[in-house]
């Protein structure tokens, strides 16, 4: 089985660990002693070997991929000129795994993702390869902790299929878009709906074959990339033909008009880390009631706080529920109910351009 690590996207939520420069899956933002992007390759450890590792990533950020991945090769890590979404990422790296294999089964990956049960998240993936190479593209499913508003849902049949196996695999009924509160309810309630992580697999040569019936102008683009693939024209073809792939993700290029697809259920303790509120759920609080996810805390009839400052004593009076964030040359402070609003210190520091912030 192939992997392809998604890292292309910058996490603006996370601000001010999470920059232009360097985006949340190159830093460490729940305190492990690895980053993002380095606990997804070790996730991978005895299931996907490193040389069947790839990586698509910008530009500007394949340095970082190499410095942080020292054990995948560097030709494994490919450039997209521009973000241009998930579809074209895909589809650029099955361009260059059909060259290797294109009845291999690859699983795609983001690379910004916690996942606390690896053993789990493995027999998952595992199972998920067996439903491919029955000809399934098949999803992995977050099993739902609450009636979560901010994700996408996918729908699974009644009766699984006849596949070999410990864990179940079903077809799927549909995708759903994010979903208002009541709607959130009743799929929890229903207990056949799943959180959609976007972590996908399939065989190489069928997600090809979906890009070339669902999204032909994409395909014919990425067949001629992968035509001039180690030749000196590259990366002037990508620049010429990059800028004109459609900003779309995979999940509506290819998958919600797919036929065949399924759903294999998992239970791993995943969590995308969108904002800093969700570091409460993958660490542990202290004695206090306050999560101290980096540095040394003091606090003094306070709880409920979550504090990230490195070369600091953080003393905490009287104050609950608060989320204190330092960078160095940054420092966000703001209340857990409120640090969605962080949106805004970006927005303003660009009105402003800081971009030395940014």
């Amino acid at each position: 089985m192939y992997a392809v690590i998604l890292a292309g996207g910058v996490g603006t939520r996370l601000w001010p660990r999470s920059r232009q420069d360097s985006p949340k899956q190159f830093s460490d933002i729940t305190g492990s002693g690895r980053t993002m992007i380095q606990a997804t390759a070790a996730r991978l450890e005895g299931l996907v070997a490193p040389g069947d590792t790839y990586v698509v990533t910008g530009s500007r950020y394949a340095g970082l991929c190499a410095a942080q991945l020292d054990c995948i090769p560097r030709a494994n890590i490919l450039s997209e000129p521009s973000g241009r979404n998930t579809a074209p990422a895909i589809a650029l790296a099955c361009a260059h795994l059909q060259r290797r294999d294109p009845a291999e089964v690859v699983a795609i990956l983001p690379a910004d993702h916690h996942i606390q049960d690896g053993v789990a998240f493995q027999k998952a993936l595992r199972q998920a390869e067996r439903s491919a190479h029955c000809g399934y593209l098949t999803v992995l499913g977050i099993e739902p902790t609450k009636a979560h508003t901010g994700y996408g849902y996918i729908q699974r049949d009644v009766e699984p299929l006849p596949l070999q196996g410990d864990l179940a695999t079903y077809p799927v009924v549909r995708f759903l878009e994010k979903p208002d509160q009541a709607a959130a309810q009743r799929f929890l309630a229903d207990g056949r709906y799943f959180w959609n992580g976007g972590i996908f697999v399939g065989r190489v040569d069928r997600l090809l074959s979906e890009y070339g019936e669902r999204m032909p102008e994409l395909f014919a683009d990425i067949n001629r990339i992968a035509a001039a693939l180690d030749t000196p024209g590259l990366d002037s073809l990508l620049a010429e033909i990059w800028p004109t792939m459609p900003d779309i993700s995979f999940d509506y290029a290819v998958m919600e008009g797919a036929q065949r697809v399924a759903v294999v259920p998992m239970q791993v303790g995943w969590n995308d880390l969108g904002s800093w509120d969700a570091l409460e759920v993958v660490t542990a609080p202290d004695e206090t009631g306050n999560y101290a996810v980096e540095g040394e805390l003091l606090p003094i009839n306070s709880s409920g706080n979550i504090v990230a400052v490195d070369k600091q004593i953080v003393a905490l009076v009287d104050v609950n529920d608060l989320i204190v964030i330092d960078a160095g040359d940054a420092l966000l402070i703001g209340r857990k109910e409120s640090i969605q609003q962080v949106k805004q210190v970006v927005a303003k520091l660009q009105a402003g351009e800081r971009a030395d912030l940014l």
